[in-house]
């Protein structure tokens, strides 16, 4: 559009000058020519646009937001068209209590309050992007700054609202997942009302206050004791229930043995034994006495 209106004052200040100065007015066609190939070329230039990949483009003329988007690529237009290229590529938001990681500088963290009265520091990051075919309407509706006009504003404010309902306990544990849940289905809803869609919700961090870590830490350390303590219980259980079972073996053994040995077994077992020590080399005199089943044996010399 600049070299258009630079090649049509050209035209006229050479025109101008001429009628002014009679004597460069064989100068008069040279200048219209060059004029007219200025905005030629003007019109060329301006009826070319180049979008880059990730991104749509949106036409506008004289203020008013065309329908329809530009895709990547060489595109033909109206040379009286402006356009204005949206990013459609996945782009992140984050709010952190840490300097120099998130979007804002310094501590940017979301401060809640839980529903029992505590103060809760949320670290969070935001993945999104616009819809391509909403971005006439984004533009139009929002403009071009959409990230600190509706991603920024609608986040913390939702994290607010939803944080009301849980402990500060809760949301530090089990009840985190199901926060985040709930957090990114109203979000979600939020950004695809105005052309833009919600990926994903990352809570990076909560942060509670330190009497509340305290106590957290103070259970986790009970339960973690009580869990070892059973433990012990159940091994000893276990050892006493093997020693019984040892011990009730043996009785049966020793039931099942006195059952089936009788007077006579006994008597020749003895007998046996007896023998196997008088053949012994290194037996001299053997005696055995007390019984009348047990007679006195001498030595084998």
């Amino acid at each position: 559009m600049a070299i258009i209106i630079f090649g049509i004052i050209v035209i006229i200040v050479g025109i101008a000058v001429i009628r002014k100065n009679p004597l460069i007015s064989k100068y008069s066609g040279l200048v219209e020519v060059a004029g007219v190939c200025i905005v030629l070329t003007g019109i060329i230039v301006s009826s070319v646009v180049q979008i880059g990949a990730g991104e749509v483009g949106v036409k506008t003329l004289f203020g008013k937001v065309e329908p329809g988007t530009l895709s990547s690529g060489l595109n033909f237009i109206n040379p009286l068209d402006e356009v204005t290229k949206f990013p459609v590529r996945t782009q992140n938001y984050t709010m952190s209590a840490q300097r120099n990681e998130g979007d804002v500088m310094g501590d940017d963290a979301i401060r809640v309050l839980s529903a029992d009265g505590l103060e809760v520091v949320i670290d969070l990051t935001v993945l999104y992007h616009v819809i391509p075919s909403e971005a006439p309407k984004v533009l139009s509706s929002i403009g071009t700054d959409y990230k600190n006009t509706i991603v920024r504003p609608i986040t913390r404010t939702k994290i607010r609202d939803n944080a009301v309902y849980y402990d500060a306990v809760m949301l530090y544990s089990t009840k985190r997942d199901e926060f985040q849940a709930k957090i990114f289905a109203s979000i979600e809803q939020e950004f695809k009302a105005r052309g833009i869609l919600l990926e994903n919700l990352l809570i990076r961090n909560i942060a509670l206050p330190e009497s509340v870590k305290t106590t957290i830490e103070s259970k986790i350390n009970a339960e973690q004791e009580a869990q070892k303590m059973q433990f012990v219980l159940q091994k000893e259980k276990q050892e006493a229930e093997r020693k019984r079972v040892e011990a009730q073996g043996i009785a049966d053994y020793q039931k099942i043995i006195s059952a089936q040995l009788s007077d006579k077994q006994l008597q020749y077992e003895s007998i046996k034994a007896q023998k196997e020590i008088a053949l012994s080399p290194n037996t001299k005199v053997i005696v055995m006495g007390g019984s009348s089943h047990n007679p006195i044996m001498l030595s084998d010399k």
